[in-house]
């Protein structure tokens, strides 16, 4: 290590003890100066000194250093109890803080600077957002803290242990995809729930049917017909949600079809369009009605999402994916139409993926058409069917007369352009 590099490795050490002495300073800035345990300079100094220790291990080995590291923390750690006692807090942050300020200053001299420079810069942020995480921790309640401790097991524990291949003669059923695909409809309806508390039901709810509606619409009407169920005055804001997610959900089948066979597109977008706008001006009538209703205010779901029912919904997409493959396997691909309403029951952009790269190769560009309309209806078709066994009566048939006013649009339209050409 030249004279520069050391150089450059200790004003490292110092600067993410003074970024930290900066906070600590600011969060104790009404306290008289001596009287307070540690401050910009003493921050500044524990990573400096941090520093020098670890040059010490690279000429002497690990045993000085660790001493030096000792000393160094049962000196700040007197002096931390000596100001407890006087101010009767009996936070340990600034210990804690000190701690990993000499251990950081160590990894900027013997270690990646650029890990040394994130973990000062992360040290400080988690410091300094004190008031918003204690905020955080008192607004939470258990059912929130259990639910994402869920999604998270879902995510961090199960997913990894599930093989990203097929199991069956068929190619059809993929573990890890089927539970990714479980995990996504868990984390939507989480994210709507967060939504809505945090921006207020009517603004949180079209923003996570909005936000929804690119990943999954099926999930945001599920989600929002299970509120339904126990929010009646709700209703115009969730149909909202609903509406606009399924709008989402039809223009990005239109923009992918779009990047992947451009040919298709002109016809396809005679059918779409319709769909589109009848499902954006629900999503102003619907929004009209919220505004009406006073009452929409009162919705508070009381729990993210419902663990069994989004069990249950995964399970239902993997018998839709095995039936689809194979009705394939015994038919051919002559059976593209049955395959298409079968798969967009449960996902429209994978039907559409996989026949839009077929377009002008193994289909010609009005079979493709044909077979990604269909899906899409059957898409739709299946989100109305959603709403009526799972919601309100009342989401169900506004989401009802919606899909199908669309879908009659869309026929009209597509059948009206073919009789012209």
């Amino acid at each position: 290590m030249d004279i520069i590099e050391a150089f450059q490795r200790l004003s490292l050490a110092l600067a993410i003890g003074i970024l930290v002495g900066v906070e600590r300073g600011w969060q104790e800035r009404e306290t008289a100066p001596g009287k307070r345990t540690a401050g910009i300079r003493t921050f500044g100094l524990s990573g400096f000194l941090g520093g020098l220790a670890g040059f010490l291990q690279v000429k002497l080995g690990p045993i000085l250093p660790t001493a030096v590291f000792a000393v160094f923390g049962i000196a700040f750690i007197v002096f931390s109890r000596y100001e407890a006692e006087r101010e009767e807090d009996y936070s340990v942050t600034s210990v804690i803080a000190a701690l990993a300020v000499f251990a950081l200053g160590v990894v900027a001299t013997v270690s990646d600077m650029t890990i040394a420079a994130a973990g000062g810069v992360a040290v400080t942020a988690l410091l300094a957002a004190r008031h918003s995480l204690h905020g955080f921790l008192r607004n939470l309640t258990w059912l929130e803290l259990r639910a994402a401790l869920v999604l998270l097991a879902m995510t961090l524990v199960a997913l990894p242990l599930l093989p990203d291949r097929t199991i069956d003669p068929w190619n059809a059923i993929n573990p890890f995809q089927l539970w990714l695909l479980t995990i996504m409809i868990a984390a939507i309806s989480y994210v709507g729930y967060l939504a809505i508390r945090i921006a207020g039901p009517k603004h949180g709810i079209l923003f996570s049917g909005a936000a929804g509606g690119f990943i999954s619409s099926t999930a945001v009407t599920l989600s929002f017909a299970r509120l339904s169920s126990d929010n009646a005055p709700a209703t115009h804001s969730l149909v909202a949600g609903a509406s606009i997610a399924g709008a989402m959900s039809i223009g990005r089948a239109l923009v992918i079809s779009g990047i992947l066979a451009p040919v298709i597109v002109p016809k396809l977008a005679v059918a779409f369009v319709p769909v589109i706008l009848v499902f954006l001006s629900a999503t102003f009538l619907m929004l009209k009605g919220a505004k009406a209703d006073d009452k929409a205010t009162d919705i508070n779901p009381d729990n993210p999402f419902e663990l069994l029912t989004v069990l249950r919904f995964g399970a239902f997409l993997g018998a839709i994916s095995f039936v689809s493959k194979f009705t394939i396997d015994q038919i051919g691909l002559s059976a593209i139409f049955v395959v298409a309403l079968l798969s967009g029951l449960a996902d429209l952009d994978a039907i559409t993926l996989s026949t839009a790269r077929m377009a002008g190769s193994a289909l010609t560009t009005e079979v493709a058409t044909i077979a990604i309309s269909l899906a899409a209806a059957a898409n739709l078709t299946m989100k109305m069917v959603l709403a009526i066994l799972f919601g309100s009566r009342a989401y169900a048939t506004a989401l009802s007369v919606t899909t199908v006013t669309a879908l009659a649009f869309a026929a009209a339209a597509y059948f009206g352009f073919s009789a012209l050409a």
